[in-house]
C-alpha cells in the first residue's frame, strides 16, 4: 500500500470541510461615496485661487473688478490678452528676478544633499563620543523661529570677508550684502534634512558597512558608493522640501539684498507692488507676476508628485 493513500480519517476531515469558494468584493469595499465629498469641497477651495490668479492675469483691470460678483472670475472668458504680462516685463526685470532665484535654490539643493547627507551618515554610521548629544542640539534648532535670530545674522555676515574677483585679480571686501553668498550658505546645513538622513542610514544594515570595510574600503568610499545609493527615497525627500522654501524665501533676501540686480522673485514682487502707476493699481499685471512665480512650482510639484509621496512614505522618521 502506498504510504499516499488517503486514510479514513483523512477522507472524512476532507468530506466536513466546506467547499472553497471565490472570494467576492462586496459594493462596501469601493467605499462610500460620500466621504469624498470632503475631499472635492478641500480641493476646490485650493483650486479656486489658483484659477482666479491664472484666469485674471489675461484679463484688463476693469474686466477683473467687474467678473468678481460672478464665476466669470474663475473663468479665462471675455477680453483676454497678454497684455499684463508684457507689462510685467516692461516695468521690472522679472529675468534677472528668475535668475537668481533659480540659481540660489538650485545652489543650495545641490550642496544640502551632499552636506547634510554627509552628516547623517557620521551621526548614523560612525561611533564617536557625544554624537548624540550633538544630534540633540540639532533638532533643537528645529523649534527656534528663523526671525528670532535673522538679525544676529545680519550683523554676522556683514562682518564676513568676501573675495571679489576683478578683471585684473581679486580684491578682499568685507560684508556679504548683495552676493550669491550671503544667499546660499547660510542655507546649506539643514537640521531637518540632517535628522531625515540620519534616521534613513540608521535603518539601512551596518553588515553593508562591515563588509564594504573587509574589501577595504574607507568611510567616504562607503558613504559614496555603498549606503548613499539605497538612500534615494531620502535624497528625494530633502531636495523637495528644501526647494519649496528656498523657492519661496522673503525676509531673509529682503534684510540683505539692496540691489535690484540681486533681487529674487519674492522680493521682486514687492518691488513690483512699490511701482504701481497713479491710474490704480493694476490687478491684471500683479496677477500675471504671481502666476509667473508660481507657475514654476506648480509644474515641478505635478512632474515629481509620485516621488515626492513615496518618499515621504519611505523615507519616514524610522527609529
Amino acid at each position: 500500500m502506498s504510504s499516499n493513500a488517503p486514510t479514513p480519517a483523512t477522507t472524512a476531515a476532507a468530506a466536513a470541510k466546506p467547499p472553497t469558494r471565490p472570494l467576492r468584493s462586496s459594493g462596501t469595499d469601493k467605499g462610500n461615496p460620500w466621504t469624498y465629498v470632503p475631499l472635492v469641497l478641500l480641493a476646490v477651495t485650493f483650486v479656486l485661487p489658483l484659477l482666479f490668479m491664472i484666469s485674471s492675469s489675461f484679463k484688463p483691470r476693469d474686466q477683473i473688478l467687474a467678473d468678481l460678483t460672478s464665476w466669470r472670475a474663475f473663468l479665462p472668458v471675455g477680453d483676454l490678452s497678454l497684455d499684463n504680462y508684457a507689462g510685467v516685463f516692461d516695468r521690472v526685470p522679472v529675468g534677472q528676478f528668475f535668475w537668481v532665484s533659480t540659481v540660489v535654490t538650485v545652489s543650495i539643493v545641490v550642496l544640502g544633499l551632499i552636506v547634510n547627507s554627509m552628516a547623517g551618515f557620521a551621526l548614523a554610521r560612525l561611533n564617536f563620543r557625544g554624537r548624540g548629544v550633538l544630534l540633540g542640539i540639532i533638532i533643537a534648532t528645529l523649534i527656534v523661529p528663523f526671525e528670532t535670530f535673522a538679525i544676529p545674522m545680519v550683523y554676522l555676515v556683514s562682518n564676513l570677508p568676501r573675495v571679489v574677483l576683478h578683471s585684473d585679480g581679486f580684491a578682499l571686501r568685507m560684508g556679504w550684502a548683495n552676493s550669491y553668498e550671503v544667499l546660499i550658505i547660510p542655507f546649506i546645513a539643514n537640521a531637518f534634512s540632517i535628522f531625515l538622513f540620519t534616521q534613513y542610514y540608521r535603518s539601512i544594515p551596518k553588515e553593508l558597512d562591515e563588509a564594504a570595510r573587509v574589501d577595504g574600503a574607507g568611510w567616504f568610499r562607503i558613504y559614496r558608493s555603498v549606503i548613499s545609493p539605497l538612500a534615494g527615497p531620502a535624497f528625494a525627500t530633502s531636495a523637495i522640501l528644501t526647494f519649496l522654501p528656498q523657492w519661496n524665501s522673503y525676509l531673509w533676501p529682503l534684510l540683505v539684498i539692496q540691489q535690484e540686480n540681486m533681487r529674487p522673485v519674492q522680493v521682486g514682487m514687492r518691488y513690483f507692488f512699490a511701482s504701481a502707476t497713479a491710474e490704480g493699481t493694476p490687478w491684471g499685471q500683479i496677477m500675471a507676476y504671481t502666476s509667473l512665480i508660481t507657475i514654476p512650482v506648480i509644474l515641478v510639484f505635478l512632474m515629481f508628485q509620485r516621488a515626492f509621496i513615496s518618499s515621504i512614505a519611505s523615507s519616514g522618521v524610522k527609529g
